[in-house]
């Protein structure tokens, strides 16, 4: 089977298990979107599915962001979803519709920033390490919403939800609890800021995507499984 081939069948597979999740827990299967992470993919496999119709992309390195949007064009939707370095965000806000991995003041600062020089609000996500794992970044759950109500104090930024990786587990219940956790997490800030809607919740990779999207999952970040 050439490549293309093997991407069309993966890019089935997941579709059906995207629209199976969805009709389990009545949810429009439009509510999903799948983006594609392209950390391991080359240039010219994401040109593969942007020719297929697939116009949502995450990048974890604003480098290859920059190398992989430019063979693309300007059409695609660009999220970044790695941990960004404040010497990059130059290279990364320009081109990125969304930020997925925001847990810095700092950061959001100097996002901001930039932001208003080239007259543009930049929609961010807070990064809430659930699992608790030191190899993860991200906030703390009880250091979130004091965290929000100093992100929000920036005018060029929209925060626009939530993002949270599971634990590397084949233990369904503990990746249930984490994706679970991060929808509570937005409900009880939502409740404690009225005018706050946080669209997004930004969680489920390719061992883990149909648990999240049963879940409250609105974007699923797709590698693995649609090039394997």
């Amino acid at each position: 089977m050439d490549e293309i081939s093997k991407i069309k069948e993966n890019l089935n597979r997941i579709e059906i298990n995207i629209e199976e999740a969805c009709k389990k827990t009545g949810r429009k299967t439009e509510s999903v979107k799948l983006l594609i992470a392209t950390k391991y993919a080359g240039a010219e496999q994401v040109r593969i599915l942007y020719d297929l119709g697939l116009k949502d992309f995450g990048e974890n390195r604003a480098d290859d962001l920059l190398q992989k949007s430019e063979v693309i064009g300007k059409e695609a939707s660009w999220h970044f979803i790695g941990h960004l370095q404040t010497n990059k965000i130059k290279k990364v806000v320009p081109i990125t519709e969304c930020i997925h991995s925001i847990d810095s003041i700092k950061t959001i600062a100097a996002i901001d920033s930039l932001c208003k020089k080239i007259n543009k609000i930049q929609k961010v996500l807070i990064e809430v390490n659930l699992s608790e794992e030191d190899t993860k970044y991200g906030l703390k759950a009880n250091d979130v919403n004091n965290f929000l109500k100093d992100a929000l104090k920036y005018k060029n930024i929209k925060i626009n939800g939530l993002m949270t990786m599971a634990p590397f587990t084949k233990d369904s219940k503990i990746i249930r609890e984490v994706f679970s956790n991060l929808r509570l997490i937005k409900e009880d800030l939502e409740e404690k800021n009225r005018n706050l809607k946080l669209k997004e919740l930004s969680m489920g990779m390719s061992n883990d995507y149909i648990i999240a999207i049963e879940e409250g999952s609105t974007i699923i970040r797709i590698g693995s499984a649609v090039f394997r």
